[in-house]
Parts: structure tokens; sequence; C-alpha cells
């Protein structure tokens, strides 16, 4: 039976830590590893993210869907984790009334805010976070693991314990944070799958 391991990360081309996540999903397309990888960037580009009106906290809901049915959440940290806001702009927190409420849909910013789509919102079940928050995506995922107690792995887009870089909600869990990249027998910059593998119970 294949794990299915979630994985958040910051995209960004410029700084951020695709090339951690492009290393995981190799590792997960052989057929000796058994795990199925699904990263926030799948999910930001699937089928929710498709519709036309695609909002901030139908992203977050998706989010939610996918680490429930993740047995594992690997969270990579890199420089510039700590900084990163996008996520945050949801009009709707606080707000009583669907018509006092306005934000942007997804990676539509270049035509303005729109009206809130909902009407109407009501309690989360089933112990999930509240598509509905201030969080940026990278801390909903986190808080959202957290809740429903998986299995959390973090790792640093380094060869070095990194604990400057870990977002202050991550704190607690500093002593759990691993660096990535190992350097091998020959000198090579690679993933340390020994300890990955330990981690997700292989």
């Amino acid at each position: 039976m294949r794990k299915q391991v979630y994985i958040s990360a910051d995209y960004s081309e410029s700084d951020g830590d695709k090339d951690v996540v492009d290393e995981l999903n190799k590792w997960g397309n052989d057929d000796y590893h058994r795990v199925d990888f699904v990263d926030m960037s799948q999910v930001a580009s699937g089928s929710v993210s498709k519709e036309p009106d695609c909002r901030i906290c139908d992203l977050k809901a998706e989010f939610n869907s996918q680490i429930n049915a993740s047995s594992a959440v690997i969270f990579v940290v890199g420089y510039m984790t700590r900084y990163r806001t996008a996520g945050q702009s949801c009009g709707r927190v606080g707000k009583t009334t669907q018509w006092e409420a306005y934000c942007t849909p997804y990676k539509q910013n270049t035509n303005g805010t729109r009206l809130c789509k909902y009407v109407s919102t009501v309690p989360t079940t089933g112990n999930n976070v509240s598509s509905i928050n201030n969080y940026s995506y990278l801390r909903h995922e986190f808080e959202q693991a957290a809740r429903q107690k998986k299995n959390i792995i973090i790792l640093y887009n380094s060869t070095r314990y990194e604990n400057e870089w870990l977002p202050s909600y991550m704190s607690d869990y500093k002593n759990v944070a691993r660096p990535f990249w190992i350097t091998n027998y020959w000198g090579q910059r690679v993933g340390d799958y020994s300890y990955i593998k330990e981690a997700l119970g292989f």
C-alpha cells in the first residue's frame, strides 16, 4: 500500500525551495519507496484553482482535504519562509455579513477585488482549521496538520540546522527540524533519504 505524503513549501521562482520538492518527487516516483507525494503547487494548479472565481478560502479548504488524506506532512523551510504572506488577505475575517467583505480571486490581482462569494459561513467540522482566516497559505497548512495530529516532518533547505529560519508558529518543532541536504562520499549534495525514510516509517 502506498503512503500519501503532503509537501508544503515556498514555490517562489527566485528564492523559494522548489529544489527540495523536486528531489522528493523524484524519490516518490520510483517503484521502490511506495510514496505518493502531493505538494501545494499541485493543489494550487488543480481543479479548484481552475474555477474562474477561486478564492483564498477555496484553496485552503482543498489544502485541508489533501492534508487530511495524508499520513504525514513535510514542511520545507528556507531562508524566506518566515516572511511569506500569500494567503493572508481574506476580507471575510472579522466580518459578519457578505456585503462587508472583498477579496481578490486567485491569480487575478490585475482584475481587482470582488465581493465575498459566500452569503453565510458555518463553523468548521472534523477538527479542521477554518478556511476563512488571516493565515498565510504556509501557516494554514501547518496549523491544519498540527490540529489533525499528522506526522509532521520539518526539513531545512540547507546542509545545516537553520533554526533562525523557522517561522514563529513552528517554534515548538525546533528540536525535530532537520537539514534536507547532506554531503555524500563524493562531495555531492544529496537528499538525506535515510532520515526521511525513517521519519515516514519505512
